[in-house]
């Protein structure tokens, strides 16, 4: 017998099916996107294949909905509403109220800094040392704290795709303090720099924002060794085919993970071997070299590299 409540619940997800034969209905694969009906999904309650799905063009299967509804990350709502359809115990995580970021409020332009902004001059020259330039300090808005939470810390915002702050990272320009980093306490799942990111060229993916500084065009910090699920979900889906990964060396067994995941969804991926060196160490000039002499891996060289880990 077809449950027709949860044929009801599915066509609100993924558009109104076709009914076939055996109590299935055929769909378009939210995955692979097919022109035709390819996604069968079983709704016979009677059936040892009630709740089963599978795409006859990508492949991409499973023996139970929600395993679908989470890939393809519909509204916690509608996960509770087939927890309570099919009577089948799965988690549901209900996602948090995110704390709003902003600036701290101490926060003071780098592009205005005066003969007499002694501590913005320091930072200036921090940031000199480092080859950061004036285009580099306005295009990503850089700016400084004099006091407060972030004092003597240099302040670099990032922003999504509509120019609203996302996040922002501070590093400190003072030597004597051991602690370089000093970040807001909110959630790094988000696209750093999405603002300026172009998704239908070649992306690279490094560690940190003076990295980023560093490597100038197209990039993406990580924020750390992670790729998180906003950013990964963002690269799978989009136009872009060529990813360049620039992580440190104690990073390696991340990258290659990282490569591996985004080869099976069919992107062409450049392991960038870093030599021992930061992207922010090396330069615009000589990280440019590198990368031009750096080749798409190919599924052997993967394991190749990982067996070179063990």
């Amino acid at each position: 017998m077809v449950n027709q409540t949860l044929v009801t619940l599915v066509n609100s997800v993924l558009g109104v099916g076709k009914l076939t034969a055996r109590g299935n209905a055929a769909y378009t694969c939210p995955f692979c996107k097919h022109i035709k009906p390819k996604l069968e999904i079983n709704f016979d309650e009677e059936s040892k294949s009630y709740e089963n799905w599978h795409c006859w063009v990508c492949d991409k299967k499973g023996k139970k909905l929600h395993q679908m509804f989470k890939l393809i990350d519909v509204p916690a709502e509608k996960l509770i509403e087939l927890k309570s359809i099919v009577k089948t115990h799965f988690s549901i995580d209900i996602p948090k109220q995110e704390e709003k970021i902003g600036l701290p409020k101490e926060f003071k332009s780098l592009h205005d800094v005066t003969l007499y902004d002694i501590i913005g001059r320091h930072a200036l020259a921090y940031l000199k040392a480092r080859g950061i330039t004036k285009d580099d300090i306005l295009k990503y808005n850089m700016g400084y704290c004099e006091t407060g939470k972030y004092a003597n810390h240099i302040i670099i915002p990032s922003y999504d795709s509509n120019g609203n702050l996302n996040y922002f990272t501070a590093r400190t320009f003072d030597k004597s303090n051991p602690i370089k980093y000093k970040n807001p306490s909110t959630s790094r799942n988000i696209i750093p720099f999405e603002m300026f990111i172009n998704w239908d060229v070649p992306i690279i993916l490094c560690e940190g924002p003076f990295d980023a500084l560093a490597i100038k065009r197209n990039v993406i910090p990580l924020l750390g060794k992670t790729i998180q699920s906003s950013l990964m979900k963002k690269i799978v889906t989009s136009a872009v085919e060529k990813i360049y990964i620039a992580l440190d060396k104690d990073a390696q067994k991340q990258a290659l993970n990282f490569c591996e995941n985004l080869m099976k969804e069919g992107k062409e991926v450049y392991l960038v071997d870093l030599q021992d060196k930061d992207p922010a160490d090396m330069g615009f000039n000589n990280f440019t070299y590198l990368i031009q002499e750096t080749y798409p891996l190919t599924f052997s060289d993967l394991l190749e590299k990982k067996i070179q880990l063990l």
